[in-house]
């Protein structure tokens, strides 16, 4: 395929990527360069290093891509659960763009690709569905996507290239993942405890267990970038469950639920008995209530209960399965044994709080899939 000079020197400032908020950058081939946080500050506002379609040889989309005004609250990150290649170049990044979007129109039956934008193992950053990148340099609207159900007029799609379950992704796609978000967040007024994964609104696997471990750091570099102090955080920021939600983050809803005495299913599916029960117990304990049965901090927070060593039962198992879904434990017993305290410490350690062992209000945040300001006061 040609590639324009244009191309060719948009893809050069791509490639620029760091190690860390105020460390040296690093190009995508490996070569060290000054500027590390403060270029990131000076890019910030500035998109012209993603790849557009046009410039990686993207297909017409199948149908009218529609946008979304004044919706978006959040940044869902993925990863692609390809094989992770050792092909770091240009050329494996455009592939990669043609590829996924392939597959979403072919295999899925998708207009387009799914996700806003993708990053490749080399840093590369490229436009994911078509008009994503003209929405992020208005700040004002979003394209309506394709990449996590519930969320898709809400939260703005980063596919990452390769398979993180048991593997930890490259330091050029994570530095090319913090200066993404830095941009979204300052375009769209998003501050950086507005990062999810996948999995706090899907049943699936993505964006890994050993990504998801890096996500504390990514949103503290964020912050550091966006000038956020810790004290500018919000103490707790819960997954806004709904019922276009399913699995992990469901599945504890319920089982918490469970633990009130409230009969229905710990499926993970968000469906009419459990939309029921969540009312009810928002009603009887005089919170506002939603059509469709959104969890508010102030409902997660009345659902919690504190466990430790010694205790069973339902509230144990809610937080067990999400420790098993997410490597920290084996298996889920009901009882809160040795190795359930030593998963809640891993836990609380790597959000930054104090690793007790014990679930309190903001282990129980953490575990769930949200955000604690502990985690910006961690060096």
């Amino acid at each position: 395929m040609h590639v324009s000079r244009r191309t060719a020197l948009k893809a050069g400032a791509g490639a620029a990527l760091a190690a860390g908020g105020g460390g040296a950058l690093y190009l995508g081939n490996g070569v060290a360069a000054a500027g590390g946080g403060d270029a990131l500050r000076r890019t910030a506002d500035d998109p012209s290093y993603v790849i557009g379609t046009a410039d990686w040889g993207a297909r017409p989309p199948a149908g009218r891509v529609s946008v979304s005004s004044g919706t978006t609250t959040k940044i869902v990150v993925h990863h692609t659960a390809f094989p992770n290649t050792t092909d770091y170049s240009y050329g494996a990044a455009l592939f990669l763009a043609r590829r996924i979007q392939d597959l979403h129109m072919d295999g899925n039956g998708w207009i387009d690709s799914g996700q806003h934008f993708t990053i490749s193992r080399g840093g590369y950053v490229l436009e994911g569905r078509h008009r994503s990148l003209e929405a992020l340099a208005d700040g004002g609207y979003q394209v309506v996507s394709a990449h996590a159900v519930g969320e898709n007029t809400r939260g703005i799609g980063i596919e990452n290239d390769g398979h993180y379950v048991n593997d930890t992704p490259p330091a050029a796609l994570l530095f090319s993942l913090q200066r993404l978000c830095v941009t979204i967040g300052t375009r769209y007024g998003l501050g950086a405890d507005r990062i999810f994964g996948h999995w706090d609104f899907n049943d699936t696997q993505c964006p890994g267990a050993l990504f998801y471990r890096e996500f504390p750091a990514l949103r503290r570099q964020v912050a550091q970038v966006l000038g956020q102090s810790p004290d500018e955080i919000p103490a707790r920021t819960w997954p806004d469950t709904y019922t276009s939600s399913k699995g992990g983050t469901v599945e504890m809803v319920q089982r918490l639920l469970r633990a009130y005495g409230y009969e229905l299913a710990a499926d993970g599916v968000y469906g009419p008995v459990t939309l029921e029960a969540v009312h009810t117990f928002q009603r009887t304990m005089g919170l506002p209530t939603a059509d469709d049965g959104t969890l508010d901090n102030a409902t997660w927070e009345a659902l919690t209960v504190p466990v430790s060593t010694g205790h069973s039962g339902e509230a144990v198992l809610a937080v067990q399965q999400m420790l098993v879904r997410k490597l920290h434990l084996e298996q889920a017993t009901g009882r809160y044994d040795g190795a359930t305290t030593a998963a809640v410490a891993e836990m609380q350690e790597l959000h930054g709080l104090q690793a007790t062992g014990a679930m309190d209000v903001a282990t129980w945040c953490a575990t769930a899939g949200g955000v604690v300001r502990e985690e910006f006061t961690t060096v």
